[in-house]
This record gives C-alpha cells, structure tokens and sequence, in this order.
C-alpha cells in the first residue's frame, strides 16, 4: 500500500476507535478539570488529515534523526514520567535494527505516529494503552518489546512537530474562523440591506397598491357619483318633462278657470248693474217718498186751515218713509236689491202718492169750504160788523178746540226751536274754530307750518288714544299732559318739545283736533269696547271743565256724526242728494254704498254711551265747587224730547236702551218718583209705538230694550254700568 493510504487508514482507524471518539483541546493543562472531556464521545478533529499530509511529505527524513535524538530535542519530554514515552522510546531506539527484517520504516514512522496521537488524545497509562493497541487496534506490540529504545526517541519529535502543526493548523483554522465570521457578517450585513431593500420595496409597492386601490376606489366612486348624477339628471329630466306635462294640464286648467271667472265676473257685473240700477230706482223711490212726505207736514203748511187735521196723513206717511228706509237698509245689507224690492217700493210710492192726492182732495175740498164761509163772513160783515168782531173774540171755533186736541195725540217730528237754535250755534261755533287755524290746514307749502301742525296734532290726539283702564296714576298723567298743552306750557310728543304757542292759530287748531279725537273715541274704542266710556268721559269732563270751549266742540262733532244726540232728525230738503242725505243722517257711504246697519248702530251707541257717561262724571281732582258743565239736566232733557218725537225703527230702541244702562242710575238718584214716571211711560205707551214700526229683522234691539225695562221697573232699581270707576281705581 502506498503511505498516503495508510495514513488515511490509520485516520479511520483511530477516527473509529474508543479513543477517536474524544475530544480534544490544546488549553486542557490548563483548566481545574482536565478529564471533563472524557465524558464524551472519542472523535478526531476534522483537521487531522491536514496534519498527516503535512507528515507524509517528510516521512524519509524524519525516521533518521528520530533515532538519535539530541538532548535538546527530548528535552521537553525529560519530565514525563508516564510509562508510555519509556516504551515508545525503545520502539524508537530499535527500529533501525528492524529496517530490513521488519516493515518499512515509513510503516512504523506511521504506526508511531498514529499511537502517538491516540496516546495523546486518551491519556491513559501505557499498560492500559498497550492493552487497548492490542484488543482494538490490531497493533503488533513486539515492534514496541523489541524496539523500546527506538520509540522513544522517535517519539518526542515526531509529537512536537505534529504538535506544532496541530497548532499552526489551529492557528490557521482560527484565521479562517475570523475569515469566516468576517465573511458571514458581510454577508449577514448584505443579507440585511438585501432583506431592507426588499422590505422597502415591498413597502414602495404596498404604497403604490394602497395608492393604487384609493385611485380604484377613488374612480369607482367617482363612477359612483357620475352614475348617481346620470341617474339624478335623468330623474330630473323626467321631473322637468312631469312638470312640463303638469305646467300645461295647469296651464290649461287656468285658462278655464280664467274663461270661468271672466264668464263669472261678466254675468256678476251684469248682476251688479242690475242691481245698481234696482238700488238707484229705490233711491229715487225712497227720494220721492221723503219728498211727498214733507208735503204733509202740518207744522208748517196748511195753518189756515183749522179745519183740516193732516196728523193722520202725516202718521201714515212716517210710516211708509220708514216701511221704504227699512227695505233699503235690509236690501243693502243682502247686497242687491231684487225685482220683488223694487215691486214693494214701487207699491209703496204708489201708496204715498194716494195719500197725497187724497190729502190735496182733502185740502181743497176745506180750501172750498172756507172759501165760501169766508163769503157767507163777509155778506154778514155788512150788516153786523160789530157783532162779528164781537162773536169772534169771545169764541174760538169748535174746529180748532177738536184740532188743538188730536195735535196732542200725536207726537213730534222734528225737534223743539229752542233745540235747533242751540244745535245751529254749536255747529257755527265749531265752523268759526275751523276758519280761525286756516293758515294752519292750509300749510302745503309751508314747510314749518306743517310740521308744526303734525307736532300739535300728534300732542293732541295721541294722549287720548292711551286712555285705559290700566291705573289711576297713568289717567292723571294723560290729563296732566293735555291740560298742559292748552295751558300753553311745552310738552314732551313723540321726542319732541310742542307747544300751542309755536303758532298763533295753534291753540284753536288743538281745541278743534281734541273734540274731535274725543268723539273718534267713542265713535271706535268705545263701540268695540263699551267699558272704555268711563275713562274717556273723566278726562274729557275735566278737560271740559277748565276749557269750556273743548266741550262745545265736542258737542258740535257729537251732533255732527250722531243727529240723535241732540235729538234731531234731519228731513231731505229740496236739491239734496240722497248720497248727502245718508250722511246727515250719521251713516259712513263709501263708493256710493251705504254701511251697514250693525255697524251703523255700533257707532251711534259707542257715542251716545260717552255722552251719558260725561254728563255723570266729573275729574275727581279739580274743583268741584261750581256746577258740572255739562250735566245730568242735559241727560233728563235728551231722555224727554226723545220720548216726545215719533220713534225710528232699531235706532230709538238702541239708543235709550244704552243711555239707560249707563246713565239710568245716576238719574234714578237724580230725579227719583220722577224719573220711574217716565220708565212706565216709555213701557206702557212708547214702547209699543216703537214695536209697531219694528220689522221681524229688527227685533233684537227692542227685546234687549224690553227686557230691561222690565227688569229695572221690577227690581225698583237701576244697576250701577258695567265698567263704571270705582274709588279704588283712584288710589292705583
């Protein structure tokens, strides 16, 4: 076999043994516990093939030497005293006497060797190792008994160089091991970066997939929206054509509706022409009518005639005027007046004209009659003058007696003299006051004036509207502020300082504008509000009595917008229209079209209420010395000469029910046995004169009346009015 294989063998050999499967480290010596490795397997090192090469190369100088060692060289091994270096060194001494009967020297250099490192790498007794060589290792140990010298000076060299290469090999393994670790630190290090690199390109590429699916779902929204805003475009494309489709069903429907109520307004405007033109025919009716009745009058025409009683000519004729007034009245509240309106009327004109052809028949049939007594007169006064004369003073003719007696049946028409000069006075009185401020109701081109005339005014009227019921304290203060400003001291209106005295006509424009919002009080707030009276009656019974001539304004507007406060019952003359008639009559006409009758006498009663409550009522902080200025004598005098003129169907029984319910009090007190005389005479002869002209429409009014007569006539008592002031409205 050649070396190199042996060698290999040998390898494999110790590599298999008990041995060979030790491990092996050079810093054993100097560890505490050297046989720590013996409790592991036997195993060579991986290097042990090197060294051998290493070996093999130099086999055939090596042999020589061994033989004879120097001192130097088995210098190292001197101190050993294990049986086995003896034995190795005498295999060592004898080899060259068996070099040409034994084995080759290489063969025995390899076998020293080879125990050498097993010897080394067990370290056990030479006897145990001989034992092991013999029993596992197939060694011939007679090389070693008959060459004891040769081993063991072969031996120490032979170990020192394998030792050296074992270190050397060491040494180099140990370089390679940094090489190595090097090597893999770079590469660990590369693997790193390779393995961050990939980290950040699969995070570039998460990027781009995150950026990638928001994009996607992104467009898919944006697919979304379009697709929503496609559909809500064609929705409201067919909202559009819908309402296109609904604009022209409309369209067309208005169109009707249109042509429907032009057909409709065309035939109400023939209606209303119509009916116009039956409301002018009772006009002129109604006018005509009014017109005959003055022919009847027996207070002013026909006095020659004492024969002659036109009283009942004149009863029927009130009362075909009042028959056509009232049918006027319904017809206008209806509306229209129809054909069967007209008829009635018509039939009532008719009736009128019979009245005055028989009344003229009758008139001149007496005309007749005293024509020819004035003749048989006048044949006497030629024989018995002074008889005549004589017969004609003592006695009046018994016509007249009858005539005086049948006039006091009846009642009056028209008011007292006395009575309409007073209520000619207040209305010439209140026409000078307005005439004294012209400069001032004429200002449109006067700037200042006008300003000053809408500061006076605004002081003047504004007061009176904040009139309440609220406190004592605030009524005194709105009085205060009034009598200020006809006193001439300044006040505070609307911001401003106002004075009467910024203009000469101011203090007489601000008596006018007063009376005037006083009665506008009464004619509105206390229509609506029937308690108001009272406060507005205090204060302008106290204005009235520190400035008289507010009352006497007062009174002309009173008697102006309500005739029958005075009472006074205007006739038509002559050239007026029946437009201007209405209005004197107190009803508001607008567009040619009379107010209604509820609220015609909604506003007759709002001012007959303040009326009787100023005549009542005083300011409880001004003089109360003298008399009031206007008082409850006035308020006794109204209440007789109403009951003595002819009633007016709805008006009369309204009015003296309101002016008995807020007055009848303080005129019980006042007149007392007096007073509940004239309460029987208004139930028991009044009253049914006023029932006999009361239509079934107008029953309302006259069974309010009614119910309180009876009441207060039962009770012997008048209540107090509802709203009247108390003391202890004073004292808040």
């Amino acid at each position: 076999m050649e070396p190199r294989q042996l060698r290999w063998e040998t390898l494999a050999a110790l590599r298999t043994s008990s041995k060979g499967q030790l491990s092996y480290c050079r810093h054993w010596l100097q560890d505490e516990d050297v046989l720590e490795g013996c409790m592991s397997p036997l195993a060579l090192s991986s290097y042990s093939g090197w060294v051998l090469d290493r070996v093999i190369g130099q086999s055939a100088q090596e042999v020589a030497p061994s033989r004879s060692p120097t001192p130097k060289e088995s210098t190292p091994f001197t101190n050993r005293s294990s049986p086995l270096e003896k034995v190795t060194s005498a295999s060592h001494q004898g080899s060259s006497s068996l070099s040409s009967t034994e084995p080759s020297e290489t063969k025995v250099a390899l076998m020293i060797i080879h125990m050498k490192l097993v010897y080394l790498a067990s370290s056990m007794s030479v006897t145990d190792f001989a034992y092991m060589l013999t029993t596992q290792g197939n060694y011939d140990l007679s090389l070693l008994e008959t060459d004891q010298e040769v081993f063991p000076a072969v031996l120490p060299s032979k170990v020192t160089e394998v030792e050296g290469c074992i270190r050397m090999y060491e040494e180099m393994h140990r370089l390679k091991g940094k090489e190595g670790l090097r090597q893999r630190q770079e590469q660990q290090e590369q693997m790193v970066r390779a393995v961050y690199d990939l980290a950040s390109e699969q995070l570039k590429r998460f990027d781009e997939l995150k950026e990638l699916k928001q994009h996607q779902e992104f467009q898919d929204l944006q697919e979304v929206m379009e697709k929503s805003s496609k559909e809500a475009q064609g929705q409201q494309e067919k909202l559009k054509e819908e309402h296109r489709h609904r604009a022209k069903v409309l369209n067309l429907k208005l169109r009707e509706a249109e042509q429907q109520r032009q057909r409709q307004e065309e035939l109400e405007r023939l209606r209303k022409e119509e009916g116009q033109e039956r409301l002018r025919r009772l006009y002129s009716i109604q006018e005509e009518v009014l017109q005959l009745n003055q022919q009847i009058d027996p207070n002013y025409r026909h006095k020659d005639l004492p024969r002659i009683d036109l009283s009942a000519y004149s009863n029927r004729g009130n009362q075909i005027c009042g028959l056509v007034s009232g049918l006027i009245r319904t017809t206008s509240e209806r509306g229209f007046p129809t054909q069967v309106d007209v008829a009635n009327t018509e039939r009532a004109l008719q009736e009128m004209r019979g009245l005055i052809s028989s009344m003229q028949q009758e008139i001149a049939a007496a005309v007749e009659e005293k024509r020819r007594r004035d003749e048989e007169e006048e044949r006497q006064k030629k024989n018995e003058s002074l008889k005549k004369e004589q017969m004609k003073a003592q006695t009046p003719p018994p016509a007249q007696q009858s005539g005086g007696k049948q006039l006091k049946e009846g009642l009056q028409v028209k008011a007292e003299e006395s009575t309409m000069q007073w209520y000619q006075q207040l209305q010439l009185a209140a026409e000078q006051c307005v005439a004294s401020f012209s400069q001032i109701s004429n200002c449109k081109d006067n700037s200042e004036v006008k300003k000053i005339k809408t500061d006076l005014q605004k002081a003047a009227t504004i007061p009176v509207s904040q009139i309440s019921r609220i406190a004592g304290s605030q009524l005194r203060e709105i009085f205060d502020k009034i009598n200020n400003l006809l006193s001439g001291k300044s006040v505070q209106s609307g911001g401003r300082t106002v004075s009467v005295t910024q203009h000469p006509q101011g203090l007489d424009f601000v008596y006018y504008k007063l009376a005037e919002k006083f009665v506008n009080q009464g004619e509105e707030e206390v229509a609506s509000n029937r308690d108001a009276a009272f406060p507005i009656a205090v204060v302008a019974s106290g204005i009235w009595e520190i400035h008289p001539r507010v009352g006497d304004l007062f009174l002309a507007h009173l008697h102006k917008k309500c005739p029958y406060s005075v009472p006074f019952y205007p006739a038509l003359k002559e050239g007026t229209s029946m437009e201007e008639y209405q209005k004197i009559l107190g009803y508001q006409v607008k567009d040619s079209k009379m107010e209604e009758q509820d609220r015609f006498l909604k506003r007759m009663s709002g001012m007959i209420r303040l009326y009787a409550a100023i005549i009542q009522l005083r300011w409880p902080y001004g003089n109360k010395q003298g008399p009031h200025p206007h008082g409850l004598n006035y308020g006794w005098r109204w209440l007789a000469q109403m009951l003595n003129m002819e009633p007016l169907a709805d008006v009369t029984a309204t009015l003296l029910f309101d002016f008995l319910e807020v007055c009848g009090n303080a005129l019980m007190k006042q007149y007392q046995a007096q007073f509940w005389k004239m309460m029987l005479l208004i139930r028991e002869d009044y009253f049914p004169r006023i029932e006999a002209i009361t239509s079934s429409r107008q029953m309302g009014a006259l069974m309010r009346f009614k119910q309180f007569l009876e009441e207060c006539l039962q009770q012997k008592e008048i209540p107090l009015p509802k709203g009247a002031l108390q003391s202890s409205f004073w004292r808040s």
